[in-house]
């Protein structure tokens, strides 16, 4: 497949009128999903709940290069969309998913390119595809790193998810609301152009399921349509997380949209708490130390977001879809070059990135990794969105 020409940062500015209705259309949907699901925080996990989420599973097994059983090495391969090794990648992810009993749809299309045309399938992983609420983390297919991240995520968090659902028929949980939005997994086929990156060679499979969702309807009668503005699957979204362009050392992480500032906090926050639990640091000699700790992240200053770049995230995005966009910025020094492979990838950096997204998710889903009845750290600040503002809030003073 010829090289792709590297995607356009998002223009704002530009954007005119366009811009003022996105940004109108975001208010909207923000109070729509207050008036519906009320206040949301994030109860921090004790360090005990969070240890276990660091040992179990090996967070390095499945992410390691030189195991040519990982999932990394399974994935990493070349594999343009309409191949044979887009197809055994394809056929692997759905076997590690299917072997954990989640349900697979694998949505398969027709597209035009500059090349002719190409055949695609998304993959579309519901931990429980009758939930009424889900939050569906995405990766690109072409995103070796990504993907294997969310293979870990599944595997880490589906025994918990399945005593979260104890819980909840015997009346043990808290929250329901939280206990009834499912985790997804979507791994999009064809997110890079094949010549050069425009409206319609791009995000093929991002372009046609957002489509797809936004005009297929929930049957009146089910469970799954209880929210008011849930009549299509596309409402049934809490939020869209986007993992790309990650597993190189020393990333850099910004936010990208004021609707999801408070889940951004939550990840820093997540990070900061392994970090200090000394959860980065691993093997016989230590490979990471708390003194050399770094963050990923780059803190935000007040409630502003540096705009985004164009990703698999837009077409949800330009829906009214609420979206948390997880990208190295700038871009790793290898990005679409013959260097990047295996050699460009760090082993400490990905089993960071493993971890904090157990412990984010685990807090997000009120999963509690461990056998006490109340993993909650009360003394951690808790990051919380109200209705009006995004703001932390210091239990001393709640």
């Amino acid at each position: 497949m010829p090289p792709s020409v590297g995607r356009p940062a998002l223009r704002w500015p530009a954007l005119g009128f366009w811009r003022l209705a996105l940004l109108s259309l975001a208010a909207l949907v923000l109070s729509s999903h207050a008036a519906k699901l009320g206040q949301r925080d994030f109860k921090p996990l004790s360090s005990k709940a969070i240890n276990t989420l660091v040992s179990s599973p090996d967070p390095v097994r499945n992410i390691d290069p030189h195991n040519p059983a990982s999932h990394l090495s399974k994935i990493l391969i070349p594999r343009p969309p309409d191949t044979e090794n887009n197809t055994i990648v394809r056929e692997y992810i759905v076997s590690t998913l299917k072997k954990l009993k989640w349900h697979i749809e694998e949505d398969s299309f027709n597209d035009t390119t500059p090349y002719g045309v190409k055949r695609f399938t998304n993959i579309i992983a519901t931990r429980d595809p009758k939930a009424p609420r889900r939050v569906i983390f995405v990766g690109a297919t072409d995103s070796a790193a990504p993907c294997a991240f969310m293979l870990d995520l599944a595997e880490a968090l589906d025994p918990l998810l399945d005593e979260r659902q104890e819980r909840l028929e015997n009346g043990e949980e808290d929250d329901e609301d939280v206990a009834e939005t499912t985790l997804q997994l979507v791994f999009f086929d064809g997110e890079e152009a094949y010549k050069q990156w425009t409206a319609t060679d791009s995000i093929y499979g991002a372009r046609h399921l957002a489509h797809k969702w936004s005009t297929t309807y929930i049957a009146p009668n089910a469970k799954r349509r209880l929210l008011p503005a849930s009549e299509t699957e596309l409402g049934t979204i809490e939020h869209l997380i986007l993992l790309d362009l990650l597993g190189a050392p020393n990333p850099t992480i910004l936010s990208s949209f004021v609707d999801t500032a408070w889940l951004f906090d939550s990840m820093v926050a997540a990070e900061k708490r392994l970090a200090q639990s000394g959860a980065f640091v691993y093997g016989k000699e230590g490979v990471e130390t708390k003194e050399k700790f770094t963050s990923f992240f780059t803190p935000r200053e007040g409630i502003y977001g540096f705009g985004g770049i164009e990703d698999d995230h837009i077409p949800f995005l330009r829906l009214g879809v609420s979206v948390l966009h997880v990208i190295a910025n700038p871009f790793p020094r290898v990005w679409h070059k013959l260097q990047d492979d295996a050699s460009a990838l760090d082993i400490p950096t990905m089993r960071r990135w493993n971890l904090i997204l157990r412990v984010f998710m685990a807090e997000y889903l009120n999963l509690q990794p461990s056998t006490s009845s109340r993993d909650v750290d009360d003394d951690a600040p808790r990051i919380q969105r109200s209705a009006t503002e995004l703001f932390s809030i210091d239990p001393g003073e709640a």
